[in-house]
């Protein structure tokens, strides 16, 4: 069928948009670095075939649905500030997810690489520090402290994004966003393909007073039942939680001056509390730097704050 328009006949694909311009062209940087995860992620599962078949087939099924998310996600930006929110946040919302079929993979395959890290760490350190700084210090009041900064990550890692969008800084928080995503999506690629299970598991735990206050025993309950196996190295507590602060840091100092001192608190206690190797928290701090600091490189200067207008409205400037 044709229809003819001021005096023009038009096919009728001339009716409806092509799809390089409705879906492609409005994809955002963390759209196109999700699907590029999610590629690599679908490699790894036809690369390395499990043998539970059906776990494989559920997964393959969650990353085409993540696809599909990611391809309705610049419609949902569109459609007003509940959809705008889900449309730039989606990714920092699946990570739990991510983070879990990184475990299931890893479990499933029973592989890893802790002897290799292992005599990196004697060669880089002299010693296996993960193992002996909380015996050969077992101070209840240092460990709280150190575990409290532990629990404190997830705090860390959206107290950043979310502060600076609800203040305003639009951009600044996507900016952000994209940042911690990049250090993700790293890391999960690199668990996939080259898991290393961590102190935690390689082990036996420490029982002394350092593992007895609160702060200790909570950390290790919920490891207990949300940690995922072969995601040690480099460590993304420590890359993620670094990039956070930094962001706020750049593009709000109150806020990076408050998440400062937990995230260093952070980067000792995954050592301390054998969560990770040392050369896993040094990883983590080299990719942090990289990532912070391609964004100089390739961002653009995010818009500015949030101001008072003369008549008390908020002015946001475009979302």
């Amino acid at each position: 069928m044709r229809r003819a328009f001021d005096g023009l006949e038009l096919g009728p694909m001339a009716w409806r948009p092509t799809w390089r311009r409705s879906i492609v062209h409005r994809l955002t940087a963390v759209d196109v670095l999700t699907l590029l995860y999610v590629a690599f992620a679908t490699a790894a599962l036809v690369a390395f075939p499990g043998g539970d078949r059906a776990a494989w087939n559920w997964l393959l099924a969650a990353h085409a649905l993540i696809v599909v998310l990611v391809l309705l996600a610049p419609a949902a930006r569109e459609a007003g500030p509940l959809g705008r929110f889900l449309g730039d946040w989606y990714p920092m919302l699946l990570l739990g997810g991510l983070y879990a079929e990184v475990g299931v993979v890893n479990v499933t395959l029973g592989y890893e690489h802790d002897q290799t890290i292992q005599r990196l760490e004697q060669w880089v350190f002299g010693s296996q520090l993960a193992y002996r700084w909380i015996r050969e210090w077992p101070n209840p009041l240092f460990s709280g402290v150190m575990h409290g900064c532990y629990l404190a990550y997830y705090a860390i890692l959206y107290a950043s994004p979310l502060a600076l969008w609800f203040t305003g800084r639009r951009d600044a928080a996507r900016h952000t966003i994209l940042a911690v995503m990049v250090v993700f999506y790293f890391c999960y690629v690199v668990f996939l393909f080259y898991p290393v299970a961590g102190p935690r598991y390689a082990f036996g735990l420490a029982h002394n007073a350092a593992t007895q206050v609160w702060p200790a025993r909570l950390a290790q309950w919920l490891l207990d039942r949300g940690d995922s196996w072969g995601a040690a190295f480099p460590s993304s507590h420590v890359a993620a939680a670094v990039v956070a602060t930094l962001c706020a840091l750049r593009y709000w100092r109150a806020l990076g001056l408050v998440l400062t001192p937990l995230t260093l608190g952070l980067v000792m206690s995954v050592v301390y509390g054998q969560f990770h190797y040392a050369v896993d928290a040094t990883a983590g701090l080299i990719v942090a730097g990289a990532v912070f600091a391609s964004q100089y490189v390739y961002a653009s200067a995010p818009a500015p704050a949030a101001t008072a207008l003369a008549e008390g409205r908020l002015e946001t400037g475009p979302a």
